[in-house]
């Protein structure tokens, strides 16, 4: 099942750190399979308020997401980006095509 690297990012400082963590990090993704599907943009918000920027990476796997992570070539640049930014990094696995919104009440007690 696929998986995903989620970043809410905020206050970030573009500055030549970033740069070179934007050049560098294609490269770190690539031995895990992993792409990204949403990096940035202007939402349309239709409900609440939003502020900073979404990146989601897809991984063909939880593990290749955590190997990613972890991963020396990662390791060394994510300083980069968490010196000169705030904000939310998570991994999480995704749901295949058959899942239903009430999929997630089974084995939740009433």
């Amino acid at each position: 099942m696929q998986a995903y690297a989620i970043a809410h990012l905020r206050n970030v400082s573009m500055g030549p750190a970033i740069v070179e963590y934007l050049e560098r990090i294609d490269g770190t993704l690539e031995p895990f399979g992993g792409h990204f599907i949403i990096h940035g943009g202007m939402p349309a918000v239709k409900e609440g308020t939003w502020r900073g920027d979404l990146i989601v990476i897809a991984f063909p796997d939880r593990a290749r997401a955590e190997a990613w992570y972890a991963s020396q070539a990662y390791q060394a640049i994510k300083h980069l980006r968490s010196d000169h930014s705030e904000g939310e990094v998570l991994l999480m696995d995704g749901v295949d095509a058959s899942h239903r919104a009430t999929d997630i009440l089974m084995g939740v007690s009433a």
